[in-house]
């Protein structure tokens, strides 16, 4: 998946760090279903930027994201912090907030520790106090705020829920869309032939073992997506007519919270489909715009340099 420039696009680079930002030692963090990014701010500057496997533990058991979490910290450094501030899908609750500061203690001692859902990073990167922000990477969720506090979400709930427009989402319609082919006795098409190459089966019918074993999941799934990028922009019209829906459903999440917090926006577009898939992001804005919605952004820097700004808000 390539990014192509976008006339209505954020500027690119890390955030000049706000004026209330705190000094000391910040430690950023982005925890996706497939990566945990991870940056480290003296005074506001970023000194280190790592990534490493994901620490989100409705992804990866606990002790993998332990693991996760203490291959990045021996990389971009704990020891005397200040602040942690730590974005992550599924924290739906303190208890999960709780769950996931437990395990980035250890490598930060005394430091402030901040988790909330990853969402709130990508507004904050994007500029923007009050607004919507609408994640598409492995998994899809929506969450805003309005300039009274209040804070409405919508998706969000999971891979066997929802996740609606997600790279997981398309990696599920391609294997979905190759059974109704071999259902319907017609032949391999390029769609179906780079899903199977790319998952060593010889036969539309093997994937459906291979959906259910214990040895793939949402991010094996999620990375699968590329092939239906690559189809559409090769012309593949059943690809593209997914990449629509994948737009239209991103837009009906953001459009919920929209109308729940009685604002007109703005929309902020994040997450590797999001941020990558010029066709996505056009669907997308237009079913908005359908709506009424048209001041409708994507997000072009690492939603974990929000975190200087939420710290700032803070102050």
């Amino acid at each position: 998946m390539t990014n192509t420039e976008n006339p209505h696009a954020l500027p690119a680079g890390p955030l000049t760090p706000p004026p209330n930002a705190p000094g000391g030692v910040v430690i950023g963090l982005d925890i996706g279903g497939t990566k945990t990014h991870g940056i480290r701010f003296v005074d506001g500057i970023p000194v280190a930027d790592e990534s490493a496997g994901s620490s989100n533990v409705q992804n990866v058991t606990r002790e993998e994201a332990a693991q996760n979490l203490a291959s990045l910290f021996a990389r971009i450094g704990g020891g005397d912090v200040s602040y942690v501030y730590a974005g992550s899908g599924g924290i739906d609750t303190e208890e999960d907030a709780a769950a996931l500061a437990a395990l980035i203690e250890p490598h930060v001692p005394g430091a402030q520790i901040t988790v909330v859902h990853d969402s709130r990073l990508l507004l904050a990167a994007g500029h923007a106090s009050t607004g919507v922000a609408v994640i598409a990477g492995t998994g899809s969720a929506a969450w805003g705020r309005n300039a009274d506090g209040g804070e409405a979400r919508a998706g969000g709930w999971g891979y066997l829920l929802g996740d609606e427009g997600s790279g997981y989402w398309l990696g599920r319609e391609a294997v979905r869309y190759s059974l109704r082919r071999m259902n319907q006795g017609f032949p391999v098409d390029r769609l179906t032939a780079a899903l199977l190459q790319s998952c060593g089966v010889d036969h539309p019918n093997r994937l459906i073992a291979l959906f259910h074993s214990p040895e793939t999941g949402r991010r094996f799934w999620a990375q699968q997506a590329r092939h239906v990028v690559e189809a559409a922009a090769g012309g593949h019209m059943e690809a593209q007519e997914l990449l629509e829906q994948a737009g239209r459903d991103l837009a009906a999440l953001a459009l919920q919270v929209l109308q729940q917090l009685g604002i007109p926006g703005p929309v902020i577009l994040g997450g590797g489909l999001g941020m990558n898939v010029l066709p996505l992001q056009n669907a997308f804005r237009k079913h908005l715009a359908e709506a009424g919605a048209t001041d409708v952004r994507v997000l072009e820097q690492e939603p974990v340099f929000g975190v200087l700004q939420l710290l700032a808000e803070q102050a």
